[in-house]
């Protein structure tokens, strides 16, 4: 006899974790299903984000910063120290420590608020019927009144870099190297593999990132990807080449040759260790059944409408499996609208105030429109932007490279978009988020009181800039 639910949760990422706990608050009987296991073989909660992904990959980069800082910039605050060296086992094990604190926190949140778990692969079948194959290989049956599919998504591979064991990896096994190669190629100048390249750049790898695409980071806005390019290229130090398409791959002696084209014909280069990141697919396999009706797409991704209803009644979908950015925090929003829609309440979700980040040092981050998409679509827009350089705290951080842009409509003001390279991108945009989901206009920000000195003076200033009123910086002349 099947166990009933008023919801069942397949997938305890950031959107289905987050989904179980919101319904469980809104007095909904529910149950979360999980199959991912440890290196220690133990079921561990989170998906992605917490286990390989947004996490891990934070631990090494702000470890890998900070041995750079140490080794390269402490002398300038007249701090001297020698032979200053990364211990690469050291830092992997306060990851694993991060990791190991976060999904057991997810574990003790899901008990604490009453949640059901299962340990294994659950799979809907028809009639809102889940089957759960646990690690024994034994089978347990669910019954949902509402079914959330939150299965995540996966490293993309392509035909040309098959996968080998330490030699070729994607982007979890990136974060697993016991030693800093002294060559590596990294395929794709994505957010996962600007982040990841650079980990290994300021540890002390020659690192080259191959990107197909002739764009840098063509969904920012290109004012801010030009300056990130830059930074990236001549004073990061990675070998970034727009317009090289991978096209084989060979291993010899434990080095990895890799063939790709350019406009200047057939190239090769040799590396220590390759990573490819050139994206992430919707992880489905085995997860529906033929009959249970949930429809895909050309892509794979599941259907859904704006409020991840997919095709089948009382069945809903969220996160990475789903359109939209494969973002994490935007896979929470989703499990918190959906679990409201199931109790009752009136619940969406605005997709236009999604924030975006790469990680790096400076930080990239964008919410809104690009100049680039105004233009296309017709709107009329006005924009302003700061320097970082003639900001006072920047100054004081030895963080002066970058810059924050606005961009408002040249009709009503209203706030558009926020474009941001920047130390402290991640937390400063979280003001434009917020500018954006209140409608605020250019204005609104211009008469809000920034404290100095900050990082954020650079937003006030930007929205300044936007009618030419910049206090700190001198203002283009009016036409």
């Amino acid at each position: 006899m099947a166990d009933k639910f008023d919801v069942v949760v397949i997938g305890s990422g950031p959107g289905g974790y987050v989904a179980a706990i919101k319904a469980a608050q809104l007095g909904l009987k529910t149950a979360i299903i999980e199959k991912w296991l440890n290196k220690e073989e133990k079921p561990v909660y989170g998906g992605t984000c917490l286990n390989v992904g947004c996490i891990p990959s934070k631990a090494l980069l702000e470890s890998s910063e900070k041995f750079h800082e140490a080794a390269h910039d402490f002398d300038t605050h007249g701090i001297s120290v020698k032979d200053v060296k990364p211990d690469v086992k050291k830092m992997m094990a306060r990851k694993s420590d991060i990791v190991g604190k976060l999904t057991g926190g997810v574990a003790g949140l899901l008990k604490g608020n009453g949640v059901t778990t299962f340990e294994g692969k659950g799979m809907l079948k028809a009639n809102k019927v889940v089957e759960v194959t646990k690690h024994d290989g034994s089978t347990v049956t669910l019954e949902g009144e509402n079914i959330i599919i939150a299965t995540g998504s996966i490293p993309i591979e392509i035909p040309p870099t098959p996968m080998t064991e330490n030699l070729i990896v994607d982007s979890e096994g990136a974060l697993e190297f016991d030693a800093i190669p002294k060559r590596l190629g990294v395929i794709g100048a994505g957010v996962i593999g600007l982040e990841l390249g650079s980990v290994w750049k300021r540890l002390g790898s020659d690192v080259v990132v191959l990107e197909a695409m002739d764009k840098f980071l063509p969904a920012a806005d290109q004012a801010i990807a030009k300056d990130a390019f830059k930074f990236f290229t001549k004073k990061a130090g990675l070998d970034i080449r727009l317009g090289a398409r991978v096209t084989g791959s060979e291993v010899k002696k434990k080095q990895v040759e890799v063939t790709f084209e350019t406009s200047e014909g057939e190239q090769k280069e040799t590396f220590d260790k390759l990573i490819v990141a050139v994206g992430r697919r919707p992880y489905t396999e085995g997860c529906l059944d033929k009959g249970c009706g949930v429809s895909l797409d050309e892509r794979g991704f599941v259907q859904v409408d704006d409020q991840c209803r997919t095709t089948v009644p009382g069945v809903y979908a969220i996160g990475d499996v789903v359109r939209g950015p494969m973002l994490a925090h935007k896979g929470s929003e989703e499990g918190i609208m959906v679990a409201e829609i199931i109790a009752g309440h009136n619940a969406q979700m605005n997709y236009d105030a999604i924030p975006n980040v790469i990680y790096t040092h400076p930080e990239v981050a964008w919410v809104g429109k690009t100049e680039e998409e105004l233009k296309a679509e017709g709107v009329e827009y006005k924009s302003g932007s700061f320097p970082m350089a003639a900001i006072g705290r920047a100054m004081a951080q030895e963080a002066t490279d970058g810059q924050v842009k606005i961009i408002a409509d040249a009709k009503t003001d209203r706030v558009l978009g926020m474009h941001i390279f920047a130390a402290g991108a991640s937390e400063m945009i979280a003001q434009g988020v917020i500018a954006l989901e209140f409608a605020s206009s250019a204005e609104d920000l211009q008469l809000t009181c920034f404290a100095h000195p900050t990082l954020s003076e650079a937003v006030h200033e930007a929205a300044l800039a936007v009618d030419n009123m910049a206090i700190h910086k001198v203002n283009r002349k009016k036409r």
